[in-house]
């Protein structure tokens, strides 16, 4: 099976074919470091997160560039907002950012590239823009001449009398055309500065990403990713900038935008002021349930926010979680029945379909939507031969059920998805010691020993239908982070730590 990946270029689904067999070349846009990251941000980077997890589930070696826009007239104004240097704000708010991106499980890229650690080679860039005849230098600023390339508009689509003048580029009179864009922009008083041939000054914000992602992919590689709102003006830059300099087409094979997100049908946004930060959310959420929330829809189409939709997600999460801590459960019971060979022959080939079925979603353009679509039709299938089981189980009926487990955490996985490890008694609280003495009147010196026992003592309790004692148990475990699950296998105990 092929992957096909629908190219903003293209306006086309096509045969995902690397330019080096069985390597992979992507690169993302980064934050640009003056604020934290919102969930509309963040969509962009799980989004793109999935890609990369499910590309090297797929075999590939992949090499992943983020960059990080750490100079930049929105970090310029937030210094002088907060009374910090330029640096500080970076710094403060790149910490920020892998704090977000490590609370929403999102593995690192392998190359996350700095924009000041790379002004020679931007430098460089300029100067050969300047010599190729694509760009012009007027007191100290230099601009990209639109008109001169002649691609310009072909992965926005747009045509250049019908442009205006990007949300990042004020109009200049010194411009030959207000659609030109700055390349290398003169200092101004209080504004960190690098020495250039133009004089004392920074780089554009397009350069920048042109500039880092040719550095560490070269002057052409496969995947580029981003938000839709950055189709236009900065990565029609980009390619601009990188065609003109090095001649060579394409700069980039695949195009790939995420969509937005959106609350009450507008789209988010700090300049609307209803944004919703990222950490804001992991208080309230397992970071689960928001990545679970992203790929519940396809990358490319708009996503709506609200409250009833996340709920909705975690009920959902929650009906995973349950499947695999039935099966837990039920492995730990003993052989009572033999095999209905027509059942484990069907779950059988039940488990081995969903591995295709679930490459088949994932292949049509990273439909994570059906992927997972596939993976809870999957879950229904394991339940049902769950239930089945528990009246008659069988040595096959249990190793299939423990494989079917095994199967599901591992796709869900390539999702960035963790159904949650089992905690070992270390990580108990300590106060677990005393709350069973307390209750029990026993002391214990195991704390798995004693967690047995509270649960057995409230299974005692409930026969006997002594609700204070099972509700005070129950209510004293709730607060050392226990869930208690009563299921028709027993009860079930999830330690969610603290």
């Amino acid at each position: 099976m092929s992957i096909k990946i629908y190219n903003t270029l293209s306006r086309k689904k096509e045969e995902f074919i690397p330019r080096e067999k069985g390597k992979v070349s992507m690169y993302v846009c980064g934050p640009t470091v003056y604020n934290y990251i919102h969930i509309g941000n963040a969509r962009c980077y799980v989004a793109f997160d999935v890609v990369y997890r499910y590309l090297k589930y797929r075999d590939y070696n992949v090499t992943y560039v983020r960059n990080l826009t750490d100079v930049d007239d929105k970090i310029i104004n937030r210094a002088n907002e907060e009374g910090l240097s330029t640096k500080e704000i970076a710094e403060k708010y790149v910490k920020a950012f892998h704090e977000d991106m490590n609370g929403l499980k999102n593995e690192p890229p392998q190359i996350e590239p700095r924009a000041t650690e790379h002004i020679k080679e931007m430098i460089d860039a300029i100067k050969c823009l300047l010599e190729k005849g694509f760009a012009y230098e007027v007191d100290g600023d230099v601009f990209f001449e639109v008109q001169k390339f002649k691609g310009y508009g072909k992965l926005s689509g747009r045509a250049i009398d019908e442009m205006r003048a990007g949300e990042r580029v004020n109009v200049d009179t010194r411009k030959h055309s207000p659609m030109d864009f700055a390349l290398w922009k003169a200092a101004k008083p209080g504004e960190p500065s690098w020495n250039s041939p133009w004089g004392e000054g920074r780089p554009g914000w397009h350069i920048e990403c042109s500039v880092m992602s040719s550095k560490y992919l070269g002057a052409s590689f496969d995947i580029h990713g981003g938000g839709q709102d950055l189709i236009f003006p900065h990565h029609e830059n980009e390619i601009a900038q990188a065609e003109a300099c090095t001649g060579k087409e394409p700069f980039v094979k695949y195009w790939l935008h995420n969509g937005f997100v959106n609350i009450k049908e507008e789209k988010m946004a700090k300049s609307l002021g209803n944004v919703i930060l990222v950490r804001e959310i992991l208080k309230k959420y397992d970071p689960n349930v928001l990545r679970m929330f992203f790929i519940s829809t396809h990358y490319r189409s708009p996503i709506n926010y609200s409250e009833e939709n996340l709920e909705a997600v975690a009920s959902a999460l929650e009906r995973l979680k349950t499947a695999v801590y039935n099966i837990n459960y039920l492995a730990k019971s003993s052989i009572v029945g033999r095999d209905e060979e027509s059942k484990v022959k069907q779950f059988e080939k039940t488990i081995v379909d969903v591995k295709g079925n679930f490459f088949e979603a994932m292949d049509d353009d990273f439909n994570t939507a059906s992927a997972l679509g596939v993976i809870f039709e999957f879950v229904k299938e394991m339940n049902l031969f769950l239930e089945e089981s528990q009246k008659n189980l069988s040595v096959r009926a249990k190793d299939l059920l423990l494989e079917a487990r095994d199967k599901l955490i591992e796709l869900i996985s390539v999702l960035g998805i963790e159904l949650g490890a089992k905690k070992t008694a270390d990580e108990f609280p300590d106060s677990i010691l005393k709350i069973a003495e307390k209750i029990l009147n026993h002391t214990f010196n195991d704390k798995n020993e004693a967690l047995s026992a509270l649960i057995e003592g409230r299974e005692r309790a409930r026969k006997e239908k002594d609700w204070v004692t099972a509700d005070i148990i129950r209510n004293e475990l709730n607060a050392q982070c226990f869930e208690l699950k009563d299921t028709p296998q027993g009860c079930q105990v999830i330690f969610k730590g603290r």
